[in-house]
């Protein structure tokens, strides 16, 4: 009895942590460039004697995050931008270097672009990117060249993570790389544009549902199980 309780507490306790995942996406669903996550469920066996036989438990410490693009929505803001297809933003942050694919930038009073955060935004070199003294309205190519008054300054770097390497969430829409980012060869660069998030509300929603269903009939299972074990040693101390 004791196994089939222990195997049911990490089933529930990974439904719990899907459910906070699931709680996550379903906020930010109106987050610019957010990235929905899932969680990955495994499954660890144990032995319990000689003979073969196994207890079954539940591991879901694994997420899985979903790049697919999210709606390319026009702005007309002139310091809007969005990655078409694959790749990243660059920021500067205090931890270090960060990808992104929020790209609502504004400049700073020394004329560095940056998030509403003050993470600076990096050149393909990840070099803060800084704008001329007066310049006028910015233009930004598809391939991320910037330029102010007809003459090109600096060039956006759009970086993507290498065959085999992991992203992780660092909070809200930044990720860390556990490597270094590689440039994308040809980037597509929308001016005037901002991705918004690929999170799709109804379906989170009904997920949300199906984890609290399984949540309440694991929890009733349980309370079951407790009710036997407490009969079984009443009846043993008659």
């Amino acid at each position: 009895m004791e196994n089939a309780i222990y195997a049911s507490l990490t089933r529930q306790s990974g439904l719990m942590k899907e459910m906070r995942v699931v709680a996550n996406n379903i906020a930010n669903a109106n987050t610019t460039g957010y990235r929905r996550e899932g969680v990955i469920f495994a499954e660890n066996l144990s032995a319990l004697d000689r003979n073969g036989d196994t207890l079954s438990m539940a591991d879901a410490r694994g997420r899985m995050l979903d790049l697919k693009q999210g709606v390319l929505t026009q702005t007309n803001g002139n310091l809007d931008l969005a990655i078409e297809g694959d790749g990243f933003f660059m920021v500067e942050t205090p931890d270090g270097p960060r990808l992104t694919r929020a790209g609502a930038f504004l400049p700073s009073a020394e004329g560095e672009l940056m998030t509403a955060d003050g993470n600076r935004l990096l050149d393909e070199g990840q070099a803060p990117i800084i704008l001329p003294a007066g310049a006028g309205k910015v233009a930004v190519g598809a391939d991320g060249t910037m330029s102010a008054n007809g003459a090109p300054f600096a060039r956006i770097g759009v970086f993507d993570a290498p065959e085999g390497s992991d992203l992780t969430r660092q909070g809200g829409t930044l990720f860390a790389l556990d490597g270094d980012a590689e440039p994308v060869e040809a980037p597509r660069i929308q001016q005037g544009f901002l991705e918004e998030s690929n999170v799709d509300p109804v379906f989170e929603i009904s997920r949300m549902i199906e984890v609290q269903r399984a949540y309440e009939l694991g929890q009733s299972f349980l309370d079951r199980e407790d009710q036997r074990i407490r009969n079984a040693i009443s009846a043993m101390t008659r």
